[in-house]
Order: C-alpha cells, then structure tokens, then sequence
C-alpha cells in the first residue's frame, strides 16, 4: 500500500532538497527523455522559473506527440450535497446551514436529458457529497445504470470505497475513478479533515491501491493547491504517488489535476496559499515532462483565458458548463453548490474557444465495445 511507502518520504526533507535544486539541476532535467522524481523537483522548484518558455515548449511537444492536438470534454454532475465529513474548506462541510439534496431517479434522468442538450457530451463524470447511509453504493450503482442510455463514458468522484464495491461498480458501467487526497501532508491532514471518514489518511491515500486491484480502467488523482503553503512538496509527492501506481497497476490509465481553490460558501478558510498563473503554468510543464501519457486536466475552476491558453501547451482534458450544485443542469429549486466556477462559458463556447486555437475538442473517445463485457 501507498501508504506505507509515504512513510519512508519525509516531507521536510523533499522541502528542502526542492528548494535546494540549482540552475544545473533544471537544465539536466530538460536534456533528460524521461525525468524520476528527482527531476520533477528541479521543474517544480523556484530554481526552474527563468525556463519557463522552455518547458512550455517541452511541454507541447510531449502533448502533441501523445495526444495530438485533442481535448478530451466532460460534464461533472453532482447528484447528491449530502455529507457526513467536516472538511473546513468545503462548501459540503456537515455544518454548513445549506438545503441537502439527494436527487431521485427521476430527477437524476432529467439531469442527464438536460445535460445532453447542452453539447454532445459521453463523458460523465457523477459526483456526490461522502455519506454512505443515504447515498452509498447502491445509490451509485443505480445512477450509473440509469446513464448508460445516455453516455458512453462513465467515472465517479465520490468517498473512497474497498476493492470489492469499485469491482462491483464497473459491473454497472463505472469506467473510471477520480479522487483527490487533497493533501498528502499526513501531519497536517486532520487539521483540515477533523471528521467524518474522510479524517482516515490512510484509508483514503490507500484508496487508488484499491481501485488499482479492483482493475480500473481510468484513475485520477489530485491535491487541492491552497491547503499547504508548500504546493511543490505537496506536488511531488503525487508525483511518487503517481509513479508507485503505474509499478503496480500497469494496465490503467491515470490523470491528474491541480485545482486552486476558489470560494466555497463555508467562507470561513482561507487558502495558505495563492498559486499564481504562472506557477499553475509550470506545475503543468513539469508533469507532461515527468510523464508524457498521463492526461491533464483543468476544470471549470480555472478562468476561461487560462484555460484556453493552457489547451495548447499541456492540458488535455476539460470539463466544460459545469453546474456544482444537484440539480443544477435541469433547474430544480436551487441548493448551495460546492464551489464556485470561474469559466462560465456555455460547451458550445468552450468548443469554438478550442477549434479557434487548433485544438479538436473529443466528445466520444470511450464504448461499450472496448469493455470486455462486451465480448462475453
């Protein structure tokens, strides 16, 4: 488990050995075809920000050569605010005076015609608030069944699981897992976790060991920059993370994300720290040329020039119209919704936006015929 492999990484001393990488350090980096870890440092350190330029240019070139010049489009849809965690930063926190919504079948179905108005999306990502009573796995299961008529592509974001409910899920249709640790900063973690399942490190860190053995096609991962000051630490050691899941898990496809935090309506968090545009730009510099195949996303967090911009020098999937809210898409009675979006571009938008720059936005990169099931 990852978990015990974290325990041999210090987190004070990655800090420094970041900040200790020299101008040599960086250009090593560069004149390297597949960079370790080590070499992730000297990108993502400040010794690395005179070669920005640089990096973008590695960076589209890796991209290109991979993925050509296609961005993969998806919807997020939040069928559920419920939660039982207490998480200081979220909009979902358990006591956050806001109305909870578990939509219903019927609701969920709307949800999913009104989405496929907006654009010809197939990949589906649900999302829910952690509160397995009232919104478990079974719940998950019956939504996913209930889009099968509608998408083709099938993911989930929702509280960590064992190996045996994701087996079950792909049996439903699941293609995919995304699940952000947030922060691997295990000192600090409870800080912002104090309660709820989501307080449990280990349980959630050792949750991609479990996706991985229940045979996930896709796993995503992420830290949610704003949480530790040290955001390069923080970085890295998803960077170890990422490449202990590759060793052990070949066969799956991996992603990963770098949302900034954004204003939640628990307002009472502050971030500890601001990443800048800049910073975002060589964190995602750093990852294509750590890893040439893993997939990078951007959500709707991110404001529309950014995201436009980044389309062409690394970022190669999107979300795009994103409701955070349940019911958001079919305009149910309005609930609280997680976080705030910045790009507010309707999908067809977003679509011109990528054609304009050279980029061919991918509605459909996933069937039913890839799966083995189909074939039995």
């Amino acid at each position: 488990m990852f978990s015990d492999e974290l325990e041999n990484i210090s987190w004070e001393e990655t800090t420094e050995r970041i900040h200790a990488k020299t101008d040599a350090d960086v250009r090593r980096a560069l004149s390297k075809e597949h960079c370790n870890v080590e070499d992730f440092m000297a990108l993502v350190s400040p010794a690395a920000t005179p070669y920005l330029e640089t990096m973008a240019r590695l960076s589209k070139k890796y991209t290109e050569a991979r993925f050509g010049k296609t961005i993969s489009m998806f919807v997020p849809l939040y069928i559920t605010n419920s939660c039982t965690n207490s998480c200081v930063y979220c909009g979902f926190h358990i006591s956050n005076p806001m109305p909870r919504t578990i939509l219903t079948e019927e609701e969920i179905v709307n949800e999913y015609k009104a989405i496929k108005k907006l654009a010809p999306f197939e990949n589906l990502l649900l999302v829910t608030g952690e509160n397995p009573a009232k919104a478990g796995v079974h719940y998950i299961a019956r939504a996913l069944d209930l889009a099968k008529p509608y998408f083709s592509n099938l993911k989930i974001e929702v509280m960590p699981l064992k190996a045996e409910e994701y087996a079950m899920l792909k049996e439903h249709g699941m293609n995919g897992v995304i699940c952000f640790q947030e922060t691997y900063h295990k000192a600090n973690y409870n800080i912002y976790h104090p309660r709820g399942m989501k307080s449990k490190f280990e349980w959630r860190v050792n949750g991609f060991d479990r996706m991985g053995q229940a045979g996930v096609h896709s796993i995503g991962m992420g830290v949610l920059i704003g949480l530790e000051k040290e955001w390069q630490t923080d970085i890295t050691m998803m960077a170890y993370h990422l490449r202990y899941l590759q060793k052990h898990y070949w066969k799956t496809k991996y992603s990963v994300n770098f949302p900034r935090m954004r204003p939640s309506e628990n307002g009472g968090f502050q971030p500890n720290v601001v990443m800048s545009d800049r910073e975002l730009a060589q964190v995602t510099f750093a990852m294509r040329i750590f890893d040439h195949d893993v997939d990078i996303s951007y959500s709707t967090r991110e404001p529309a020039d950014i995201r436009d911009h980044m389309a062409t020098l690394g970022v190669t999937t999107m979300s795009a119209e994103s409701k955070t809210e349940p019911g958001g898409y079919y305009s149910y009675p309005q609930t609280l919704e997680q976080f705030h979006v910045s790009d507010e571009r309707k999908a067809v938008e977003v679509d011109k936006a990528l054609k304009r720059l050279g980029r061919e936005p991918v509605w459909k990169d996933w069937d039913a015929s890839f799966d083995l099931k189909a074939f039995k």
